[in-house]
């Protein structure tokens, strides 16, 4: 749920660390506030956009094809257009694309 992972997966940036530095210059907006911080976290119903000035940018330009082509997740709306995305619903834990084997972690901690 933070702004920079939901930045990547709504399609705004190729990678992790362009979607850290695209939040860290001011390039989106949170519900209509200029937000810069890459761990914010967004909730359900937010609607995060590109700001006006950015969406002039070559960048944000060449985007528009990209982000209608890309797969998106299913608790993310993306308007390829307008360069907006909303969050639909909090995603649950098969959403989340990361393998990891929660049961190894207890049994690591637990010592």
């Amino acid at each position: 749920t933070r702004l920079d992972a939901l930045v990547l997966r709504a399609g705004f940036a190729p990678t992790i660390y362009a979607a850290r530095q695209l939040v860290s210059h001011g390039h989106f907006e949170v519900n209509g506030v200029r937000t810069n911080v890459p761990s914010f976290r967004v909730r359900e119903g937010d609607r995060i956009e590109v700001r006006p000035k950015s969406k002039k940018t070559e960048y944000f330009k060449q985007l528009k094809d990209a982000i209608a082509g890309a797969q998106k997740p299913d608790w993310v709306d993306v308007d390829a257009d307008k360069l907006v995305g909303t969050v639909t619903a909090l995603p649950t834990r098969d959403q989340m694309p990361l393998e990891l084997n929660e049961q190894l972690v207890v049994e690591y901690y637990s010592r």
